[in-house]
């Protein structure tokens, strides 16, 4: 497989976007800032040249970066 289009942090903040985390939830578990998880989102959004969140995940879905079984 090609290296990753997402950084650790990115697939980390989209993995528990999956397990239905919200922005708060997903800053205080990675001890960083709301803002900071945003970026995360944003920025992954613009690797994929996706416009939304749900969006987002149905491609890193599909490409094999995240997956519904992880922990």
């Amino acid at each position: 497989m090609n290296k990753s289009i997402l950084t650790d942090r990115e697939r980390e903040v989209f993995l528990l976007l999956i397990k239905n985390y919200d922005t708060k939830d997903i800053a205080d578990k990675l001890n960083i800032s709301e803002k900071t998880v945003r970026n995360h989102i944003s920025n992954a959004m613009q690797k994929l040249e996706v416009k939304g969140r749900t969006q987002a995940v149905i491609e890193l879905l599909k490409m094999g970066e995240i997956d519904l079984e992880n922990d």
